[in-house]
Formats: C-alpha cells, sequence, structure tokens
C-alpha cells in the first residue's frame, strides 16, 4: 500500500483541494488561506529557489546563504519548476502524524504542498499546518540519500534526512517551537532567570507565555524590575535609535528636537542636521541645550568646539558649570550633564555620534522628541526658526559606485559577535546594526563612519548597564575610541574628514555648497569693485579639492598673495590704484576697468610640470577657471624611412609610460603634466657591427616647424639639458637604438600642441668610441673624434595636442 503522503497528489483532485500551481526559479508563492507556524513564527508566503548550489525552499526572503533565514535547504534539483498545492486536512489520516510524531498535541489544520524533481523522479516537501505546532515531511523516490538542512535564522536545527539503501524513502519531523527576542525554544521549556528577570515557557503545544521588565524598566540581577534606570538615545551619522529601541533616519539638513517634555519645561535639546560629501543623507552636525529659564543655548559642534550663546568656552576633563549645566571635555568627546526636576540627562558628542542619556523613574511623561519616538513625523519636530531656508527639500544623488553593501552587512554584524556578546543580555545589537547597515549601504565608509556605529553600541552598553566592552576595534579594524577632528574647525559650509591618501584630516566642502560652484566650473564668487579696487575670493576646500595649494598663488605681481580668513576659508585676492599688484587699468566711457589675474605661473618659467591655475577677473566680466592639463599623442609612433649615400635605413621614434618600454603611448592615452614618458629611436635596416646611432639633439617647439622662435632643448649635443634634471639620455651611440626620458611639460602661457623634434646622426664604429662625453666624464676611451657620416644624417618630430 502506498504511503499516505504520497498520495496526496491524487488527492488534490477532490473537492477542497486548492487548484495546482506551477512555479519557476525564485517563485514567491501565497500560503495565507494555511499558514505555517515554523518554529515559533508564523509565515503567510513561501520562497523556492533553484540555484546551480542548492535547491531551498524558505520562509521569509529568498534564499541567500549570507542571510539569515528560516529555510529547508539541500542539494540542487535537475528541473527549475514544480508543483504547489494546497490540500485540506481531511485527505490526510491524521493518525500517521500522532503515530511518527508523538509531540504534536494539536489538529491538522491544512496541509501546503510542493512537489519538485530530482533525475525526473518526484521529491515532495509537505508542510502540516497544526495551529501553533508544525511538521514537516519530505519524501523522494530516489535510489540514494538526500539530506537538507533546517535552518532558523541560517542556523540549522534539524534535518530532513534519507539514508540509501534503508529502503525508506520519506522522513517527518516536528517543526514546532517558540520564539522570544530571536531566541528559539522547543515546546516544554521552562526557563527561570533573576540576572534577566525574564520568566518563560513553551508549553508542549508551543504556546509562548513569559513575563519580563518592561521597555522602561531595569533588571537589578535578582528577579527584581525597577523603573530607576538609564535609558539611552543614540544619534549617529543620519540615524535615530530612540528610547524605545526604534530606528529611523533623518532625510533633510533642519534643526529637529530630540527631547522635551512638559514635566522639565526648562530644558529642550536640538540636533542639527546637514549633508556631508552627498546631498541625499545627512548627519548630525551639532547639539544644542536651550535653558529657557535662564534663556541660553550651549551648542555642541564639531571639533570639540563648545559655545554658550556666540562665546567659544575653553574646557578639558575637569568640569565646569556653566549655567547649571556640568561641561567636561576629554579625547573622546563633550558631555552635558544636567540635572533637572527627578531625572539626570546627560548628553554626549564626539562630532559624529551624539548619546542622550537620561537616568530617573521611568521616562516622563508625555516625552516628545525624535529620541521618544524616532519614527514620529519629521515636519511637527522640525525648529524652522533655528533651521536654515529650504533645509526640507530632499535630493537623490547618484549611487556610489565604491559602496559594497555585503561587506557593509558582514561588518555591521560585529556587533552581535565577541566581545560585544556581554551587551546582548541588556542592550539589543539589532538597533545599531539596522543603523549601521542603512548607512554604510548608501554613504561610503569613510572618515571613521563605519566604526563609530560600534563605538556608539559600546557606549550604549555601558550606559546601560555598566558594562565595559573590551577591545572590539582591534577585530575590526579601527582606530582605538577617540573623538573624530578634535580641535579643528571647519566653517559652517564645510565638514571634517579624512584625505584618502594619508589618512590625515582637512575640511572638505558640503555639497550643496560646493554644487553653486562646481555646476559653473567656478572657484569662488563674483568680483567685487569699490570705486578704485577690485577683489575676488576663492573658496579654500574647493582649491584644496583641486590638489592646489592656496599659497602658491599670486597675482600678476608675484608679491601679491591672497589671504585665507580663518573662520570661512575663503581665500581673497585684492588691489586697488595705490597697489595695482600688476592690474591693467583702463577707462572705457568713463568707466574704470581694473584687469589682473590669479595664477601660479612665474614670468621666468619657460615650461611647467604642475596643473596651471589661471584665473583672470576685472571688474566688468569675471571668469574663474582652472586648467587641468593633459596631451595625447597625436601618432602611436612615427617613421621615417631614410635613403643617403650608402645608408638604406628606417628610424622610428616611438614614446611608452614605463620604464621597460613595455606600455606604448598611444593616441587614446592621455599624458599628464609631470608625468615621467620614455621616448624610444629605433632604426632597421642598419648593420650593428659597422656604425651605431647618435642622438645628437632633441627640442620641442609650440609649433611644427622645427624652427619655431619658442623652442626647449632637451637634448643637447648627445647630452642631456643640464638644467632640466628630469631628462635622463641612455644608450646613446652604444647601438642601432637609443632612448631618454623626461617629464612632460608645457609653454608656459601656451595651450596648444607640443611639437617634439630630434636629429640624429650615424658613426662609424671602426676606430671611433661613439659615446658622447656628457659634463666631462668620458664613457668609454676615446682615441679620436667620432666620425659622423653627415651625408646619412636623420631628422624625425612627433607632436602632442591637448
Amino acid at each position: 500500500m502506498l504511503h499516505p503522503l504520497i498520495y496526496l497528489s491524487a488527492l488534490s483532485l477532490l473537492a477542497g483541494a486548492q487548484g495546482l500551481q506551477i512555479f519557476h526559479v525564485s517563485s514567491q508563492l501565497n500560503i495565507s488561506s494555511c499558514p505555517i507556524t515554523f518554529y515559533g513564527q508564523t509565515y503567510n508566503q513561501i520562497y523556492v529557489n533553484f540555484t546551480n548550489d542548492a535547491f531551498a525552499i524558505c520562509l521569509n526572503g529568498f534564499y541567500d546563504p549570507q542571510s539569515r533565514g528560516d529555510c529547508i535547504v539541500g542539494p540542487p534539483l535537475l528541473k527549475d519548476s514544480g508543483i504547489f498545492q494546497i490540500v485540506p486536512s481531511n485527505t490526510l489520516d491524521e493518525a500517521f502524524v500522532n503515530q511518527h510524531l508523538p509531540s504534536i498535541k494539536t489538529k491538522l489544520q491544512c496541509i501546503p504542498v510542493v512537489d519538485v524533481y530530482h533525475s525526473n523522479i518526484a521529491a515532495r516537501f509537505v508542510l502540516l499546518n497544526h495551529g501553533t505546532q508544525s511538521a514537516l515531511y519530505f519524501y523522494s523516490s530516489m535510489q540514494e540519500s538526500l539530506v537538507y538542512d533546517v535552518q532558523v535564522d541560517g542556523n540549522t536545527v534539524d534535518k530532513l534526512n534519507i539514508t540509501q539503501p534503508s529502503q525508506q524513502y520519506w522522513t517527518i519531523i516536528d517543526s514546532s517551537g517558540c520564539r522570544h527576542s530571536g531566541v528559539l525554544y522547543r515546546p516544554g521549556t521552562v526557563v527561570n532567570s533573576p540576572e534577566t528577570c525574564l520568566n518563560l515557557t513553551c508549553n508542549q503545544t508551543a504556546a509562548l507565555s513569559f513575563n519580563e521588565c518592561g521597555p522602561l524598566e531595569h533588571c537589578k540581577g535578582n528577579g527584581v524590575c525597577t523603573l530607576e534606570s538609564t535609558t539611552t538615545c543614540t544619534l549617529t551619522g543620519p540615524t535615530v535609535i530612540d528610547f524605545n529601541g526604534q530606528v529611523n533616519s533623518v532625510q533633510d539638513r533642519c534643526v529637529h528636537s530630540l527631547m522635551s517634555t512638559p514635566s522639565l519645561p526648562d530644558f529642550l535639546i536640538l540636533g542639527n542636521f546637514q549633508e556631508r560629501s552627498r546631498k541625499d543623507v545627512s548627519f548630525l552636525d551639532s547639539v544644542t541645550l536651550r535653558l529657557n529659564g535662564s534663556g541660553v543655548l550651549i551648542h555642541l559642534e564639531q571639533g570639540g568646539r563648545v559655545r554658550l550663546d556666540d562665546t567659544t568656552l575653553t574646557l578639558n576633563s575637569s568640569t565646569q558649570l556653566v549655567h547649571s549645566v556640568e561641561l567636561s571635555k576629554d579625547q573622546t568627546g563633550v558631555i552635558a550633564k544636567v540635572s533637572l526636576s527627578n531625572y539626570t540627562t546627560s548628553v554626549f558628542f564626539d562630532g559624529y555620534t551624539a548619546q542622550i542619556s537620561l537616568t530617573g523613574p521611568g521616562l516622563p511623561s508625555q516625552l516628545s522628541g525624535l529620541c521618544a519616538n524616532s519614527i514620529s513625523s519629521s515636519s511637527e519636530l522640525r525648529f524652522s526658526n533655528y533651521s536654515s531656508s529650504g533645509c526640507e527639500m530632499q535630493y537623490s544623488d547618484t549611487a556610489d559606485s565604491t559602496i559594497n553593501c555585503t561587506w557593509a552587512t558582514e561588518f555591521c554584524e560585529l556587533m552581535s559577535e565577541e566581545p560585544f556578546t556581554a551587551c546582548i543580555i541588556h542592550t539589543s545589537p539589532q538597533p545599531y546594526v539596522t543603523a549601521c547597515t542603512n548607512t554604510l549601504c548608501k554613504y561610503p565608509a569613510v572618515d571613521g563612519l563605519s566604526c563609530q556605529f560600534l563605538k556608539a553600541y559600546s557606549r550604549a552598553c555601558n550606559l546601560q548597564n555598566n558594562e565595559t566592552v573590551g577591545d572590539w576595534w582591534t577585530k575590526a579594524g579601527c582606530s582605538h575610541p577617540q573623538a573624530f577632528c578634535q580641535d579643528r574647525t571647519c566653517s559652517p559650509h564645510e565638514f571634517c574628514g579624512q584625505k584618502m591618501d594619508s589618512g590625515e584630516t582637512r575640511c572638505f566642502c558640503r555639497a550643496l555648497f560646493a554644487s553653486e560652484y562646481t555646476s559653473t566650473n567656478t572657484l569662488g564668487g563674483p568680483t567685487v569693485c569699490s570705486q578704485d579696487s577690485a577683489s575676488l575670493s576663492l573658496v579654500g576646500c574647493l582649491l584644496e579639492d583641486k590638489g592646489i595649494d592656496y599659497s602658491t598663488l599670486h597675482l600678476n605681481d608675484q608679491t601679491c598673495r591672497g589671504h585665507m580668513d580663518q573662520q570661512t576659508h575663503m581665500v581673497t585676492f585684492s588691489f586697488n590704484n595705490s597697489n595695482t599688484c600688476g592690474a591693467v587699468v583702463t577707462t572705457n566711457n568713463s568707466q574704470i576697468i581694473y584687469k589682473n589675474a590669479i595664477t601660479n605661473q612665474n614670468s621666468s618659467d619657460i615650461i611647467q610640470r604642475h596643473d596651471q591655475v589661471y584665473i583672470d577677473f576685472s571688474c566688468v566680466e569675471t571668469q574663474p577657471d582652472i586648467k587641468t592639463m593633459s596631451f595625447s599623442i597625436k601618432d602611436s609612433s612615427v617613421i621615417q624611412h631614410i635613403t643617403s649615400g650608402a645608408w638604406s635605413y628606417s628610424l622610428t621614434m616611438n614614446v611608452y609610460n614605463d620604464a621597460e618600454r613595455t606600455q606604448a603611448v598611444d593616441p587614446s592615452t592621455a599624458v599628464q603634466l609631470d608625468q615621467r614618458i620614455w621616448v624610444e629611436l629605433k632604426t632597421d635596416g642598419l648593420d650593428d657591427s659597422l656604425v651605431v646611432v647618435v642622438t645628437d639633439s632633441c627640442w620641442a617647439t609650440s609649433e611644427p616647424s622645427p624652427n619655431g622662435s619658442l623652442r626647449y632643448d632637451l637634448i643637447i649635443n648627445g647630452c642631456a639639458n643640464p638644467t632640466d634634471q628630469t631628462v635622463k639620455v641612455e644608450g646613446n651611440g652604444l647601438g642601432t637604438s637609443n632612448y631618454f626620458t623626461f617629464n612632460m611639460f608645457q609653454f608656459t602661457g601656451k595651450s596648444g600642441d607640443i611639437y617634439l623634434h630630434c636629429k640624429l646622426q650615424l658613426c662609424v664604429k671602426e676606430n671611433n668610441d661613439c659615446v658622447p662625453v656628457c659634463n666631462g666624464v668620458v664613457r668609454g676611451r676615446r682615441s679620436v673624434r667620432p666620425k659622423y657620416q653627415d651625408e646619412a644624417l636623420a631628422f624625425i618630430s612627433m607632436a602632442w595636442t591637448n
């Protein structure tokens, strides 16, 4: 007689059975009419995956080996389709389940069935809905062993195992259980923990009951819950983890209420959010304490700066009392502590993260602000009178291709592992993991941002239960916890960050501020003119973005330098009629026109190996501009065929960007200013036992003619130009080819093409040392002057265009 559960396919045609559904790769199947309680978690959908590595049926999303899912996972199937149906309970003899699983106490209600194929032989997965309980049945007619892992949160808790040659083609397991705070409990489990104040029972029918401290209570470790506790709200990056552990992100760049309550009418905490390098991600930028009774504002800002209204305070590790607020500062950040009524409020801020801790008999009544409920409407908590105009406008930037969300997820999960496990019992890591993952999957992990979340969780753990987390930073690859950009002050349109190349900190332009200039390709504002003078201000952080040292810039008169404002970091260049700084002053219809230029060029320089800055400005027209020069070679190589007298050969000029001369520069290759290049002069058709080639001279002109008026020599009389230390000549006069190298340049004040010309001669080796003497050094014994074959002179040219 056939096994009762094998027989279900025929029963699906009976009255009461739902219609057959064919499914394919990554199919989502609806079981809401027969939901399954899988180890204490009830699901209304199942997700079927066919991959090259596995076949999986999951209940909380499609299978991903990296995720922590509730799944049945096993060997891959050869077909990528199957049949799904839900059949009523009366199609199965319930005595079969009771016989093999006496632990199942509840009544069978309905049966989702999944039929798939392996080597053209049917395999069947049956989910038995017993209300609060459930069972899994697996059948295969294959003549081989099959094992499927049954996973909860990615951990294998049981197996569906068919072992051959036992001649048993099916297996059935109990998938009942209870879950509480992410922990799985088997039926019949009883927990009584005075340390955590948790009393929990998962009875024989997998019904859960428990008692524990409320969200506003604290377990004293003896089974007693008390309302006298410390509750912490954490704000880091754009995210807010409120007093109740809820997570949300602030989307705008406004000032919001973080905490206020009618029971503390004289106290309000505000958070100011600003963008950094992306317009669509906001960061907590500063925290303000407003004391209504005294009418003062205390601002906790980046770099550890604290202001009382408009006055900057000098703080250290010793506590200072300022308007009843205890203020202190150390290498980790700034702390402001205030006691009002029955509560003590502590505010910590390190430039990235703020943590507000409230100690007292539970939370005050009618508490409001993002820390009370982070998912509150942001518009209701926005303080417009402290916010900038248009701060509520939201943007959508292009996704950053450097972001690795898989890495970010794995990194953030470190908070669920050692050494943080001591915190989990009283401070759940999940809100911090969620905040960390959501942020790092949208914003690059720069400026130590990733480590801020781990630091915040570690500190929250200490605040909640005085638990000190050990050396977590070594495992995470973070630096020892300390305030970021401590004592570095940036202007309001800047934020402090790390340089990618050196790790040093500097002030970067905020994205919205920078976009005003980058959209028009400018580095500063318009010219400011008065009756007899003119000035132009450039943005310091934009100059740094371009790699320009403002101290190297000057006006036409090189003694006229820019002045940087130490608060705004704007660099201003100015001149007037008493000191024109080389400006050209003209009149036009009674209008005085002052014309000058900001540059890093020196009039005595013929060539230049760094980006040129040339920004001309006047009172009537301003066109700030910066030129980043690169050069493309016009031809991959230049070949000249030489026929003269006794010599007939070809001469090739090739350019490379590596010393081994394996990477040829072609027309698509951009050659940057000050980039080193190698030029090879190679002949074909000469007998190297008789003659060698000597490069007599090479020079550059700004026009095609080798006789152009503007000329720069690279090789003179077979030797490198002694005034240019970048020029090196190798192999000259030693064979039928040689090469030289130099750093790329351009003619000062010119942005056009550059033409390279070389003149070569042949030297008969017999009784001659053909190697030129350079700087008085003879490379070989030289008995007589080399005999050059003047009748075989060769000339070759090559051009660059920028």
